[in-house]
């Protein structure tokens, strides 16, 4: 698949994770482990027994897994703790040869309460196993674009042709800036720390405006780095995208004259408006070092 079909692909997914609670959300799982694990064996409830806590496993390994699609991730984390705890349990009391244990959540990508993840990590220890973890939509996501381009369009769908799309942007820069454009204006009280990255602006040669402008859209860095959190994929793509028009554009331009053509550059239209959430990403990267070059330390 192209980088557009991929990207595309991904948002289909993202729908499908957001749309799945109960047993859509385990039918999901379930496809994705079939191409993942050609040993993965799903256990279905039959009669008055259930799965005796067991929703699927790969017999040969000793992996067991155990899924939990709540309808309000936010409102069940109590609930999602004691699922843990008991689930495993009833595990111990059915089967045998207990390797790895885990517990494949939907969370939305709203990522985990840190609760849940210790309640898993104890049960590692005290049950002395080689491996367990909270799989989240983000792993399921991970597992599944690890698969082949046909085995992906069986479990999201076919995708529409892309020479037939004429007005629509998949860009992963678009995806970003359209993100933190929708973020609410929240007037910001107290004191507002910046970044410390005032020896790299002198270092580049960058001036006091172009600071200025880097300080304010440093208010939206952690809006930003939250949304990306939780999305490797866009994550890593952007990166790279940042990286590259650096790369690019600094044989030519230098100084503040490289700083505005990377934020040209970076713009889905010539318009005021995409101003801020470019300068948003441009404060990220270049708070991280991957634009602009890190003072030598002697």
């Amino acid at each position: 698949m192209t980088t557009e079909e991929i990207s595309l692909a991904r948002i289909f997914f993202k729908n499908k994770i957001l749309k799945s609670e109960g047993n859509a959300f385990e039918d999901l799982f379930t496809q994705i482990m079939y191409y993942a694990e050609p040993d993965f064996e799903q256990i279905k409830p039959w009669g008055n027994i259930g799965d005796r806590k067991n929703d699927g496993f790969i017999r040969s390994e000793g992996v067991y897994y155990q899924v939990y699609a709540p309808e309000n991730i936010d409102k069940n984390y109590p609930e999602t703790i004691k699922k843990v705890e008991r689930d495993f349990a009833g595990l111990l009391n059915y089967w045998e040869n207990i390797k790895e244990y885990y517990f494949v959540l939907n969370d939305k990508y709203k990522g985990v309460n840190a609760d849940s993840n210790q309640a898993i990590a104890k049960i590692v220890k005290d049950y002395s196993l080689v491996k367990g973890k909270i799989l989240t939509a983000k792993d399921l996501e991970a597992i599944l674009f690890n698969l082949s381009d046909n085995q992906i369009i069986n479990i999201i769908g076919f995708l529409p042709n892309f020479e037939h799309i004429t007005n629509l942007d998949f860009s992963v820069l678009t995806q970003v800036v359209g993100y933190i454009m929708g973020l609410p204006i929240i007037p910001a009280f107290g004191v507002i720390k910046f970044p410390d990255w005032n020896e790299k602006i002198i270092f580049n040669k960058l001036s006091e405006v172009t600071k200025q402008h880097l300080d304010t859209a440093s208010f939206n860095l952690g809006a930003l780095n939250e949304f990306l959190a939780n999305q490797n994929f866009l994550a890593e793509e952007l990166q790279k995208k940042m990286i590259g028009i650096y790369e690019e554009l600094k044989t030519n331009y230098n100084d503040d004259s490289l700083f505005w053509e990377i934020v040209n550059s970076c713009s889905p239209k010539n318009e005021h408006a995409y101003q801020t959430p470019i300068l948003t990403i441009m404060a990220k990267y270049f708070e991280s070092c991957d634009i602009f070059e890190e003072p030598i330390k002697e």
